[in-house]
């Protein structure tokens, strides 16, 4: 599986365009910018299937519905942040965004954890609550698309409406206690491995310690 990775919206989100044939491919959060991811699908002679979501604040789904009205592609958020698709408040859009608000109109909302398949590729869906409450991770082969659940050395905020620290020590413990090692693509900042995360990241050893 190839990636490619585009800095979009205001908050500089790591928008990831997975290819999973030839000619196809899917993008994990688009927090804006649509005509930049557009123009590189373009470019690329790459067709877009689907938009996973790894939560619904605005910074990452900024981008989500005018991508998917030009590509015809399918939506998937995890159904307890799906209300965010459509409020400025729930999305931190009305405290934290200057640009216009575009709700998104047509989606699936994803059920527990569960599997998506796309080209020669099987996503897994690993529920991954504290930054948000229907955060996940997308899991495929030997990558892990974090979103703003963990990062390098770190773990995303747990200070905003819906969050919680004890939700994301859960969740640090399910994703230390995955077989094997991966490479972690977050939401925000640069790839790192779970390898470190596990040795490196202070929530991750807390997490473990409090097993």
């Amino acid at each position: 599986m190839r990636i490619h990775t585009l800095n979009l919206g205001e908050l500089g989100v790591n928008c990831y365009v997975a290819e999973t044939a030839p000619g196809r491919c899917i993008a994990v959060d688009v927090g804006g910018d649509s005509g930049v991811l557009l123009s590189f699908l373009e470019e690329k002679a790459l067709r877009l299937t689907k938009i996973l979501i790894t939560h619904g604040h605005f910074d990452h789904i900024g981008g989500v519905e005018q991508v998917r009205q030009a590509t015809d592609c399918e939506v998937y958020i995890h159904e307890l942040d799906a209300p965010m698709l459509s409020s400025t408040d729930l999305s931190l859009h009305s405290r934290m965004s200057m640009n216009r608000f575009i709700p998104v109109t047509l989606y699936t909302a994803i059920t527990g954890d569960c599997y998506l398949n796309d080209g020669g590729c099987e996503f897994r869906v690993l529920h991954t609550p504290g930054h948000s409450p229907g955060s996940v991770c997308f899991i495929c082969g030997d990558v892990i698309f974090s979103g703003d659940t963990l990062f390098r050395l770190s773990v995303g905020r747990t200070d905003f409406p819906g969050s919680s620290m004890n939700a994301m020590m859960w969740s640090m413990r399910q994703l230390a206690a995955l077989d094997g090692d991966y490479t972690v693509y977050p939401g925000h900042g640069s790839a790192t491995r779970l390898s470190t995360e596990r040795k490196m990241n202070p929530y991750m050893r807390r997490a473990i310690s409090e097993r």
